[in-house]
């Protein structure tokens, strides 16, 4: 007997065209999909979703206890985030800083380091891109001023966020508590600008500091509220992903994160290599918080991109580190924060509820990680 020939139980059978009108074939076709059902990968997407649909009911059971609709309350999220006029704009542009700050916490992360210092970095960037603004004002061309509070927000926010890393090579601090202390000084910092050398004489007493020039402000796309700085959001996170994906320091980064002993072992440069991942996730967060402040809120002010950062922190969890993961994270966070003051409109519920929602959101990769681990 040719044993190649030999043909086992379990090989399909091609059907010729006029077979798939026997009768046979409709059982056939039922066993497939019964088959399919049943595989690993349906059943983990079953489990993905029901842990998904139990958080948002928890949500839902905290909307309750506050006595609102729950249904109506996903709806006016649903509504304020894609269908309110100008809603998808607002979005877009508020993703931007959320989307560099989480970009910030992704860099340090392929080294192993914990960077909670988006807030910090973002206010900071736009610190110093005020500072350049403000001084430059009329005297040069708008893209040079755009270019000077570029490099000055990137610059300011690398070196808050290497200075965390400084810290963790130098002394060993734990950069997890350094980054979060140093948003506290950041925060301190804006305030004590804003209510002495920078106020704004104009302002009516307001701590806020002079308006950027208007040839200082990014310009808007194709007559929409839209401005260059989504473009350049945009073009940092295909830069980020080239960088932790395609280049040699990416894969160094990797590497010290996996197991640093073995890093040192092949000679790779790990405390310089855990700095500037510190630095470089930084300046995307400094970044972040200079686009912001030229694109839409054209001066500095106390609170600007408040809890930018957190929800940053969360997003770059939610997307894995991924930068294009990362992307779409910030705008799902950019939208449910945009729905905040409608709740507050039209149920009464304290705009922050939609903080709630977004730790339900980012619970449920914890749990199904969790359960991937048991008998899956």
């Amino acid at each position: 007997m040719n044993v190649l020939s030999t043909k086992t139980q379990d090989e399909p059978k091609l059907l010729a065209p006029e077979e798939l009108t026997n009768p046979t074939w409709s059982s056939r076709l039922t066993e497939v999909v019964t088959a399919a059902i049943s595989t690993r990968g349906l059943r983990r997407l079953g489990v993905a979703l029901g842990v998904y649909v139990v958080c948002l009911g928890l949500f839902a059971l905290l909307v309750l206890s506050q006595k609102a609709n729950p249904f109506g309350v996903f709806n006016s999220i649903f509504q304020s985030a894609l269908f309110s006029n100008g809603s998808i704009p607002e979005v877009i542009l508020r993703a931007v800083p959320i989307v560099l700050a989480a970009l910030a916490v992704s860099v340090p992360a392929r080294a192993g380091l914990v960077n909670v210092g988006g807030e910090g970095q973002l206010i900071m960037g736009a610190v110093a891109a005020t500072g350049v603004g403000v001084y430059l004002g009329n005297s040069v061309p708008g893209f040079i001023g755009w270019i000077c509070m570029g490099v000055a927000g990137f610059g300011a926010g690398a070196v808050w966020g290497g200075l965390a890393g400084l810290l963790r090579v130098l002394v060993n601090a734990n950069e997890a508590v350094t980054t979060l202390l140093l948003n506290f000084i950041a925060n301190d910092t804006m305030l004590y600008l804003l209510y002495q050398p920078w106020k704004d004489p104009t302002g009516g007493g307001q701590p806020e500091s002079r308006p950027l020039s208007s040839h200082e402000v990014l310009p808007r796309l194709f007559g929409s509220s839209i401005n260059l700085g989504v473009i350049i959001a945009m073009v940092a996170a295909l830069v980020v992903w080239y960088l932790l994906k395609r280049s040699g320091w990416g894969f160094a980064l990797r590497v010290v994160g996996g197991n640093q002993q073995a890093a040192s072992r092949a000679g790779l440069p790990v405390n310089r290599l855990r700095i500037s991942s510190m630095a470089v996730g930084g300046g995307l967060a400094g970044l972040g918080g200079m686009l912001y402040l030229a694109g839409t809120q054209l001066q500095l002010l106390p609170g600007g991109t408040a809890t930018y950062g957190y929800i940053a922190f969360l997003a770059a969890f939610l997307g894995r580190h991924d930068p294009f993961k990362v992307v779409l994270a910030g705008l799902l966070f950019a939208a449910i924060a945009v729905s905040a003051p409608g709740l507050q409109l039209s149920y009464g519920l304290d705009g922050n509820v939609v903080d709630a929602l977004l730790a339900f959101i980012v619970v449920a990769p914890l749990v199904l990680s969790s359960r991937r681990k048991g008998a899956f």
